[in-house]
C-alpha cells in the first residue's frame, strides 16, 4: 500500500481565513461591475427583465427567436422595420398596431393587441431587449424616455 505518498495534510483554516474568504466572495461581484459603467449595468439589466416580458407578451406572435410567424406576424430579427421605426416600435408595444405594415419588402396585416398592462419601465425593459438582440442597437432606452414617447403617441 506504500507505493505513493500520502498527500500532506492541510491545516485548518483559521477564523481570519474563513472570514476573508467569506468577504472575498461577497466583495468580488462588486469589485466586478465597478468595471462596467453604471449605464451599461443599467443595460444589463433592463435586457434581463426585458428577455422574461418578451417572453411573456411578444414572443408568442413574434416568437422566441425574434423570426416572426410565417405570413402572419412580422419578424424582428433582421427588421428594416424594427431599425428604421424605433418611436413607432415603443408605441405600437403599449397602444398595438393596426393597419398594414412593410417589413424587409413584405406587408403584414394583422392587429397587433395593444398591452396597456406594460409600464413605462416594462415597455423600455422590452425595447432595449429586442433592440440589443435584433436592432444592432446596444443602447439603453430609459423608463423616463419611454414615458415621454408614450405620451406623445397616446395623444
Amino acid at each position: 500500500m506504500g507505493r505513493y505518498p500520502k498527500p500532506p495534510r492541510m491545516p485548518p483554516l483559521s477564523t481570519n481565513s474563513v472570514f476573508y474568504a467569506a468577504l472575498v466572495s461577497l466583495l468580488l461581484p462588486v469589485v466586478m461591475s465597478s468595471c462596467q459603467s453604471q449605464e451599461e449595468t443599467m443595460r444589463q439589466k433592463y435586457v434581463t427583465e426585458g428577455i422574461l416580458l418578451y417572453r411573456r407578451n411578444c414572443a408568442n406572435c413574434h416568437q422566441a427567436d425574434g423570426a416572426g410567424l410565417a405570413n402572419l406576424y412580422p419578424p424582428l430579427a433582421n427588421s428594416d422595420y424594427l431599425k428604421a421605426n424605433k418611436n413607432a416600435v415603443i408605441c405600437s408595444i403599449r397602444y398595438g398596431q393596426q393597419g398594414p405594415i412593410k417589413v424587409n419588402g413584405k406587408v403584414y396585416n394583422r392587429v397587433m393587441p395593444p398591452q396597456l398592462q406594460l409600464s413605462a419601465l416594462e415597455v423600455a425593459e422590452i425595447t432595449t431587449y429586442i433592440y440589443s438582440q435584433w436592432g444592432d442597437d446596444k443602447r439603453l432606452v430609459t423608463a423616463k424616455e419611454a414615458e415621454a414617447l408614450l405620451k406623445e403617441c397616446a395623444n
